[in-house]
């Protein structure tokens, strides 16, 4: 017996104010023939004149469309019509008007399946799987709460459950509509799961970033599918876990399933934020072999994996060998090229995408303005920054005023900059007054520092490297009773100086220095070894350059605390372990140094080695005595 719909307190239906079902056919003209009247009738009236022509030519029923009869009567006094022809034709009337709830659900218009499935309520249809799931695929399409739990109700009432496929359905909707604790729920509960219901779960927890909560999902999982695994591993990755990621890729390996295309851009992805470029080598040469070169994410995930990994060669030849490229793929080559230091080359390739008709997005002009920051390209710069809004319509957002900012503060043109900050039309965040904060430390402007922290305390007050810069800034300056004040003031609001470290990859491990480190086991090794590279360093004319060691010590104590840097003791440590003729890979979670910069450049020719340094905010190639900064970083 079906139940009414006042026994499951559903609202009244709503107004049947809704798009004419004709929008679905073309409309029928004056002159329409009976014949072309069978496939263009769409109100009742034009069904009922085609009816009479069978009628009266003695023509069968069966050729009637029967899902465009659903969709003249719906919504119409002659519904219960539409029922007596499907009566005459001895069709299954649930068949019909399902297939008219599957198209309404797939349309422009998912409204009408929930109108419609109000319509079969109230002449008694009764619902079935498939009526219930073109519902809820309509719903979806909404993100329609509310009938949503009114489909749940009529699910549960009429003894639907358990069905896992209309159940899955439901844990989505209630995932994608905001109701992640009423999806978790009805998961709990589910008396049969298949790996789909999983998936669902472990996907909408990471979109919360609730990667910990997926995983503990993925962890109870009585099996696992390919799509099951590249979801976690997605996942890690967008929560900002890389080690994860690649870890949990590994035993997918382990476990012998094959990954995806999917998978593989995760995994790449991880790669570029570790700068694992052993692991990241492997799996291109795995989506070679596995027919994956013609994926354009992929790609534009291998030249993003390449920059980042200090392989500029390498993202080139991806780039050059694609046969299609997006926005995505150009906008990231600019801005690798920029990030190594090869500003002119980043411009060249930016006007030889415009000529090849491809726009440039917000992205591209990120990467085009970071070039001219780099490399002190102020009045180019500026006509690009002006031609973003005058050329190619689009408004700056604050990452192309940050830009500008820094290009100001790095080429020493502070109040230019501040100047700048202060006419921006949009409330300027951490990031701008941080780089302008920059530029003072590095142009020795105690006023404007002071200015731009007094905005950072404000907006950013718990990020020690603002503290840092300032504290360095009145160090530099001797200006010891200020460098207390603000070490004191990172205490009372109890913020801890981020320690600097430094780590490279040899033979596939990796190791991690921290400066003056004593703790790893060749520690010895590498002082040794560092003390025999100081006389032909000295020879061709280096000098420790004390002014960089911020603090109120000895002077000797200043030479030995910067001879313990953390990424001179990964340099010399990769120097020992790796074969002469590869370059050295170290990444640096700080700011590279002078000191250490200027030393690089001479140990790139007394070991005739290339040595790339990603730190913080850029790549340094230092080789053959040169850096591909030029010395502007």
């Amino acid at each position: 017996m079906l139940l009414p719909l006042c026994g499951l307190c559903v609202p009244p239906p709503p107004k049947l104010h809704r798009t004419n079902p004709k929008n679905f056919y073309s409309p029928t003209s004056e002159t329409t023939t009976p014949s072309d009247l069978l496939y263009q009738f769409s109100s009742p009236s034009e069904l009922k004149q085609l009816h009479a022509h069978f009628i009266k030519t003695n023509t069968s029923l069966f050729l009637l469309p029967l899902t465009r009869v659903g969709f003249a009567c719906a919504f119409t006094s002659s519904f219960s019509y539409a029922q007596k022809i499907f009566q005459l034709v001895q069709e299954p009337e649930l068949f019909v008007w399902n297939s008219c709830l599957k198209e309404f659900a797939e349309s422009n218009f998912p409204k009408e399946a929930i109108l419609l499935f109000y319509r079969l309520r109230e002449f008694d249809v009764c619902p079935d799987v498939f009526t219930l799931s073109f519902v809820l695929k309509a719903c979806t399409a909404l993100l329609d709460l509310l009938h949503c739990r009114i489909i749940h109700g009529f699910i549960e009432k009429l003894g639907f459950q358990p069905n896992v496929f209309l159940e899955n359905a439901i844990i989505f909707l209630y995932a994608s509509c905001g109701a992640i604790d009423d999806a978790r729920t009805l998961f709990e509960k589910m008396s049969e799961r298949d790996v789909v219901t999983w998936n669902i779960m472990i996907t909408q927890l990471v979109k919360r970033r609730d990667a910990m909560g997926a995983y503990g999902l993925f962890t109870r999982m009585p099996e696992r599918c390919v799509r099951s695994w590249t979801a976690m591993i997605s996942g890690f990755v967008q929560c900002g876990k890389a080690n994860e990621a690649i870890d949990l890729f590994e035993k997918m390996e382990e476990e012998g399933l094959q990954p995806n295309e999917v998978t593989v851009v995760s995994v790449l992805a991880a790669c570029a934020d570790l700068g694992s470029l052993d692991l990241g080598r492997r799996v291109h040469e795995y989506s070679n072999r596995s027919g994956y070169r013609s994926n354009i994410r992929l790609c534009n995930a291998l030249i993003d994996m390449y920059i980042k990994c200090g392989c500029l060669g390498a993202a080139c030849q991806v780039f050059y060998d694609m046969e299609e490229r997006t926005i995505v793929s150009w906008s990231a080559m600019i801005g690798g090229l920029a990030m190594h230091g090869h500003a002119e080359e980043a411009l060249t390739l930016f006007y030889k995408m415009t000529q090849d008709g491809i726009k440039p997005n917000e992205v591209t002009f990120v990467g085009v303005l970071y070039a001219c920051s780099h490399m002190g390209l102020v009045n180019e710069g500026r006509k690009f920054f002006d031609s973003m809004t005058i050329y190619h319509g689009i408004v700056p957002k604050i990452e192309h005023y940050g830009c500008v900012v820094d290009l100001y503060s790095r080429a020493g043109l502070l109040q230019e900059a501040y100047d700048f900050i202060k006419e921006m039309p949009i409330e300027p965040n951490g990031v701008v007054w941080g780089a302008l904060l920059g530029g003072c430390r590095v142009h020795k402007n105690v006023e404007l520092a002071e200015e731009a922290i007094r905005h950072l305390l404000e907006l950013d007050p718990l990020n020690d490297g603002y503290y840092v810069v300032l504290s360095n800034t009145y160090a530099e300056a001797q200006r010891w009773e200020d460098v207390a004040r603000v070490r004191k003031l990172m205490r009372d609001k109890g913020v801890k100086k981020t320690p600097g470290w430094s780590s490279i990859t040899v033979d596939g491990v990796t190791h991690e220095f921290a400066a003056g480190d004593s703790t790893h086991p060749n520690a010895k090794d590498i002082y040794d070894r560092w003390e025999k590279l100081l006389p032909e360093m000295k020879h061709m004319g280096y000098v420790p350059n004390t002014s960089v060691v911020l603090l109120d010590m000895d002077e000797n104590e200043k030479v030995k605390a910067l001879y313990r840097h953390s990424e001179k003791l990964a340099l010399v440590f990769g120097l020992m372990n790796s074969s002469p003729k590869i370059p050295i890979r170290i990444m640096k979670n700080l700011r590279v140094c002078e000191d250490c910069h200027a030393a690089f450049k001479l140990i790139s020719v007394i070991t005739n080695r290339e040595l790339i340094v990603r730190d913080r905010n850029r790549f340094h190639c230092f080789k053959y005595g040169f850096c591909s900064c030029g010395d502007y970083w």
